[in-house]
């Protein structure tokens, strides 16, 4: 696969790439997988949410005319 960059994404990859003593490819390669695993866990979080609120709904409901 073939990376298209600009000046400014040469730049900060080339300054993380040094400051942590990894590879460009590396860098990039960790990006991805930490971008990835964090929409998961967000779409897990969303998903918890909506069936808490399901189940407690009445409760809520209650509690938000007090």
């Amino acid at each position: 696969m073939a990376l298209r960059t600009d000046s400014e994404l040469e730049q900060a990859l080339a300054a993380l790439a040094e400051r942590e003593g990894l590879s460009r490819q590396e860098v990039v390669r960790r990006a991805v997988l930490e971008r990835y695993e964090r929409a998961g866990h967000q779409d897990r979080v969303q998903e918890a949410g909506e069936r808490l609120a399901d189940r407690w709904s009445d409760v809520l409901q209650r509690l938000g005319t007090v």
